[in-house]
């Protein structure tokens, strides 16, 4: 007791004395101590990550019985290069007698067999009984009996959070491949589907998530908010963010799949006020002729506030709701029109009466005339022959200052009130001409199918005459419907850079002369497989670039053997940064390809609608499923195709099938010409069509 109180005393006075007398015995008391916690904390921890890891096992075991490999042969060869490459993936078993669900991913390229190799080794063909076209599933058929079904986990008692196992059956058929994860997000990609950060790949598309129970969560897809067809998200695959539709829904919509016939996406045919926007209120902007929603009595200007007894304030709430309905299905929404609420019913269909962009024939002039307020209006660049303009006596020249009396500032918003029209139906047109206003009544016709002959190059001071030599872009006006950029130092012709924060090349020619304010047309050249063609291409389209004011810009893969579909992402970037450098015309954005460099092209195309306008291929057909045309997406194609190119019967059949869907599709048969890029004549009607896409 005494030595204590000394050692409290001495302590206080300076812990040298202190330490003196107990410092060794406590040091190696302390130690002792510290060793021995950090040892139980060690082999706590490591109790725990062997805990987890038997965990983790056992929910594989349990759920593997249900998992299965397949395998396919043969198919659309390029696309399957590009997306897929040639390894196996996964299924989930959902029915004992044999049927089987997957990602219609793995089917994208249309084999002409399939083969499962059940978890017990046998090996059996299988049939496609039909897709899901909402949720991107395939359900195959197997003839074979006393599978294991999977056991759906509830979704009501999934939490974000918690433990999710990615399983395919790829690489050992002994035993699943597993990633591990938790479950990042419920109910994504408006409401369809489970976000998870463990790693999903091609060879787990299909596969099952499954959580510690050895219950499946869901079924493993790529997904994207944006849509874009079966490929639509494959490019954040191994990124963090992976999706899987819950096993309960499936089930639930298992009897209708298995009927054969394809579940279709509910549509109702009415765009926003918002466009894009998605945090905005739910107006009604346009009503699809022959919809369910025009049946249904649904009007332009109408504000829906419910939606199957939901609120729905914002555009995003409601198109969560309606991503879980099938064609079909009935929705049920209340409108606010004027001062009444409005209940209306609405049966959803799979698809609509094909949306036609009508065709009044001008092209209108790209400069700053049409921002002064003093002379409202859209002059008249071009006429297009036998077109209903010309047919109804406009000419180059003419100011069109309103459509059916709505007074018109800016060809975007000619555009869009022509396009509210249809095909066959007349408008009102009023022009002035030398001073004197005129009016006429137009009956709208089709877009043509056949690129121009014979384009001027625009005259920036005044409308085109026949003998007019090209401009020079010197001479150009800032545009009224393109955003102005500030006077900065810009690179002019042809270099090569780094896109910054992407780590991607690119090359790219702008015009010596470019003058920022005046809009230039973009060119995207997407290379083909092993050879990026620039100098072919850059040969090919320096000329076209000068004359017709285009900036081309050529992204590079990042392997010379094939694009990656995660790249689609750096093209967009691509894109938006040139955007942001330089003055280019939203409506003539345009993506070039040849071969097989196609199947990126239309992977971007159809991914970004609202910002490519244009897909020119040469040499392959469309690759993928193109989604509805629609009026908010006046986007545009192109096919060239050699008559001795073996890809040639594809392609008519591409274009004929998008005719079908009412697309604007122009087609050039090259005489003689194999599987090559175009000549120079056919490549100076590629500068035609582009300088023509913004035809109203």
């Amino acid at each position: 007791m005494n030595t204590s109180l000394l050692a409290i005393t001495t302590r206080r006075r300076g812990n040298s004395a202190w330490f003196s007398r107990l410092g060794p015995k406590f040091m190696l008391l302390a130690l002792w101590g510290f060793f021995a916690i950090t040892a139980n904390l060690i082999a706590a921890e490591e109790s725990l990550e062997s805990l987890e890891e038997t965990a983790f096992k056992q929910a594989a075991a349990l759920a593997a019985p249900s998992i299965v490999r397949i395998e396919t042969v043969g198919g659309l060869e390029q696309l399957e290069d590009m997306l897929l490459g040639n390894g196996p993936t996964s299924g989930v078993v959902v029915s004992a007698d044999g049927y089987i669900i997957s990602s219609s991913f793995n089917f994208v390229s249309k084999p002409s067999s399939i083969l499962v190799t059940l978890p017990d080794g046998r090996r059996v063909a299988a049939q496609q009984v039909a897709n899901d076209r909402s949720k991107l599933l395939t359900l195959l058929k197997v003839d074979a009996e006393g599978l294991t079904p999977a056991k759906a986990a509830p979704k009501n008692q999934m939490k974000v959070g918690q433990w999710a196992l990615a399983l395919g059956r790829t690489l050992d058929n002994s035993a699943p491949n597993l990633s591990v994860g938790i479950i990042s997000a419920l109910n994504r990609v408006w409401g369809k589907a489970i976000q998870t950060d463990a790693k999903t790949s091609p060879v787990n598309y299909g596969g099952a998530l499954v959580d510690v129970q050895g219950q499946i969560l869901g079924v493993i897809a790529p997904l994207s908010p944006m849509g874009g067809g079966e490929a639509a998200g494959v490019e954040w695959y191994d990124g963090g963010i992976g999706f899987a539709i819950p096993l309960e829904d499936v089930y639930q919509s298992l009897d209708r799949l298995k009927q054969g016939s394809d579940l279709l996406p509910g549509l109702m045919g009415i765009t926003f006020a918002g466009g894009q926007a998605l945090n905005v209120p739910v107006i009604v902007d346009r009503v699809r002729y022959n919809s369910p929603a025009q049946k249904a009595g649904l009007k332009t200007n109408d504000r829906i506030i419910a939606a199957d007894g939901e609120k729905t304030d914002r555009i995003a709430q409601f198109k969560h709701l309606m991503g879980r309905k099938y064609a079909g299905d009935t929705v049920k929404v209340v409108v606010v029109r004027g001062e009444t609420e409005v209940p209306i019913e609405i049966d959803l269909v799979g698809q609509l009466v094909p949306y036609e962009v009508p065709f009044l024939g001008i092209l209108p002039v790209r400069q700053a005339e049409n921002l002064d307020a003093s002379q409202a209006g859209v002059s008249v660049r071009f006429v297009f022959a036998d077109s209903p303009a010309h047919q109804a006596g406009l000419t180059p020249g003419d100011r069109i200052t309103k459509i059916n009396d709505v007074d018109v500032q800016q060809a975007r918003q000619l555009a869009d009130l022509v396009g509210r029209n249809r095909s066959g139906e007349n408008v009102k047109v009023t022009y002035t001409r030398s001073g004197t206003e005129s009016s006429v009544d137009v009956t709208l016709g089709s877009l043509p199918e056949s690129v121009v002959d014979e384009l001027a190059t625009e005259l920036i001071s005044g409308p085109p005459s026949p003998d007019a030599e090209p401009a020079d872009p010197s001479e150009a006006k800032p545009d009224a419907n393109v955003e102005q950029k500030p006077e900065i130092s810009l690179k002019t012709g042809k270099f090569t850079a780094t896109l910054e924060g992407n780590d991607h090349d690119y090359w790219g020619y702008v015009p010596e002369n470019y003058v920022a304010g005046h809009p230039y047309g973009l060119v995207v050249w997407v290379h083909p497989m092993g050879d990026p063609m620039e100098a072919t291409v850059y040969k090919m389209w320096k000329t076209i670039c000068d004359r017709r004011g285009l900036i081309l810009i050529a992204p590079k893969s990042e392997k010379v053997a094939g694009w990656q579909p995660g790249e689609a992402e750096f093209i967009r970037a691509l894109i938006a940064h040139f955007r942001e450098k330089y003055t280019i015309d939203p409506s003539r954005i345009v993506l070039h390809s040849f071969g097989s460099g196609s199947g990126m092209a239309w992977l971007v195309g159809t991914k970004y609608r609202d910002l490519i306008r244009g897909v020119v291929v040469a040499g392959a057909p469309l690759l993928g499923r193109l989604s509805d045309n629609e009026p908010d997406y006046r986007q545009q194609f192109f096919f060239l195709c050699g008559e001795d190119d073996k890809v040639l019967s594809k392609v008519k059949a591409s274009v004929d099938g998008m005719r079908k869907l009412k697309f604007p599709v122009s087609f050039t048969l090259l005489k003689g010409v194999g599987a090559k890029y175009p000549e120079e004549h056919a490549v100076e009607e590629i500068g035609r069509w582009v300088d023509a896409l913004d035809r109203i």
